[in-house]
């Protein structure tokens, strides 16, 4: 029973739902850890300035531990368990994984999130503080490793990885765009 500083929500959660009572207060990070054990998500600051518990809502990078988990009701919430799609991991983690983009491996779930979030904003052409023309019709900016640096600024890493993350992200991108051709490739073909 709800009294009147906590409610009943549903969670969307990689793919399934959870329903669950919380206090107002709680935050989405608390409710993923600590009520429904999704521990891949990470607690660094609790202050929103390490990306450690970075998610997607609704595909967008959000940063769990500022967001009310009574916000997130009705959204879409993917955690790092929720990326691969059974055994085959995504190609974020899995370029991750050949290029060492870890170390200890704590931020690891937090920039995996967060680069995949990176790769959905620059495909839709969304600009960063680096990128030279901002202009709609411009499109996508070029994938640097400056514009991939500048999107994954707010995920911190301890052991100082950055070079293999931003490695990672690159290969992901460029992985990416080669699956986009083939895919396009094939369809002009079926049609023709």
């Amino acid at each position: 029973m709800a009294s009147p500083t906590s409610s009943v929500i549903t969670l969307h959660i990689n793919g399934e739902k959870f329903t669950l009572p919380v206090d107002h207060r709680t935050t989405l990070l608390d409710a993923l850890r600590e009520r429904l054990t999704l521990t891949g998500t990470k607690k660094g600051c609790d202050q929103g300035q390490c990306g450690a518990c970075t998610v997607l809502l609704d595909g967008r990078r959000a940063v769990a531990c500022l967001q009310l988990a009574v916000a997130a009701e009705g959204r879409e919430i993917t955690t790092i368990e929720g990326v691969a799609e059974g055994d085959r991991l995504h190609p974020v983690q899995q370029a991750f994984l050949e290029l060492d983009g870890y170390q200890c491996g704590y931020c690891t779930p937090g920039q995996i999130c967060s680069a995949i979030g990176v790769l959905r904003e620059h495909a839709e052409g969304l600009p960063s503080a680096v990128t030279d023309d901002i202009r709609p019709e411009a499109g996508p900016p070029p994938l640097t490793p400056e514009e991939i640096r500048e999107r994954m600024s707010g995920n911190l890493c301890r052991c100082g990885a950055y070079v293999a993350i931003v490695d990672a992200v690159a290969r992901a991108a460029a992985d990416g765009e080669r699956t986009a051709a083939a895919i396009e490739s094939e369809s002009e073909e079926a049609v023709a």
